[in-house]
């Protein structure tokens, strides 16, 4: 699967919400939330859009960034607990060297 057709129906899956219980609320920040990983993807990698595509795997790491969010939203991150799974996909793919 690609970034760009990851939609409601994956993000619910992975963040383990039943379809028939999600709130317009919840939508709304699942959608906000994968807008925020695809960004963070990106400018992790320096990749665009069209340049994720091309690597299924960084569908895998924009998904559990979403559910690190939805999990945790109220909790304060910081750049010491990255993820270690979205860490070394990302690095596979990283143009850029700032990761």
């Amino acid at each position: 699967m690609k970034t760009s057709e990851i939609g409601l129906t994956e993000l619910c899956d992975t963040c383990r919400i039943d379809m028939g219980y999600l709130t317009d609320e919840d939508g709304r920040y699942l959608e906000i939330a994968k807008n925020a990983a695809i960004g963070y993807v990106e400018s992790y990698t320096g990749l665009s859009l069209e340049e994720l595509d091309t690597h299924e795997d960084i569908t895998i790491a924009v998904l559990v960034l979403v559910s690190d969010m939805f999990d945790n939203r109220s909790m304060t991150v910081d750049k010491s607990n990255v993820n270690r799974v979205v860490d070394t996909i990302l690095g596979m793919h990283c143009v850029n060297l700032l990761g």
